[in-house]
């Protein structure tokens, strides 16, 4: 019998598979990002219906096959559920899914990525903080962590932005959503994570394309 592998993560994809499946695609502490199946998830109905979305954190119990899992329990801690209220924070949410997709591996110890994405998730539902600059400070650590962050000296920014930047890559990833910025503070932080984004990642973010419209 197979063993059963317990794992604690965040869906970051979801997609039809077969008839009534859904394949998804959860970042983990414990293994990384993995591939799974839920079966019968898209039955009306279905344990698994609402625990295998996008957005859905908590803990999950599977079996390990030669290419992938198969969920056997879901017990989802944190569906997020202001995303479903407000459009704007839903685009920018999926967007940093695709991103964390984008540079997560299989198999990798991702907890540094992980914990930035629950984070950055969490403060697109606290009105205090503007999304575009969540936008920004979830880009510029993921860089970080990353070890493609190149550093800002010399492009002649306020001194308040160079502070600023300082912050989002040194301080803790559990306080890194405590502050807000100045508007021309924020416009130079939007020029620059443009182009580290345009500098570092070789392909387009459905979820930007449908924030350029709004």
């Amino acid at each position: 019998m197979r063993d059963l592998v317990e794992v604690n993560g965040l869906v970051l994809k979801a997609e039809p598979y077969g008839e009534y499946d859904r394949r998804v695609v959860i970042l983990t502490l414990e293994r990384g990002k993995i591939s799974c199946f839920a079966k019968g998830a898209r039955k009306p109905g279905n344990r698994f219906m609402a625990s295998t979305n996008p957005f859905c954190f908590g803990h999950f119990k599977m079996f390990e096959g030669r290419t992938a899992y198969s969920i056997n329990e879901a017990e989802i801690t944190n569906y997020f559920e202001g995303m479903r209220e407000d459009f704007e924070a839903a685009c920018y949410g999926m967007y940093f899914l695709e991103l964390a997709d984008y540079y997560t591996r299989e198999n990798n110890d991702e907890k540094e990525l992980l914990k930035l994405l629950y984070q950055s998730l969490r403060a697109l539902n606290a009105p205090s903080i503007p999304n575009k600059l969540i936008r920004r400070v979830y880009e510029i650590r993921t860089l970080y962590i990353e070890g493609e962050y190149p550093g800002a000296e010399g492009r002649g920014y306020e001194e308040s932005t160079y502070y600023a930047l300082k912050h989002i890559v040194e301080i803790p990833i559990e306080k890194l959503y405590t502050f807000t910025v100045s508007d021309s503070v924020l416009n130079e932080l939007t020029n620059f994570g443009t182009h580290l984004m345009d500098k570092y990642t070789d392909r387009s973010f459905k979820s930007l394309e449908i924030l350029d419209t709004l």
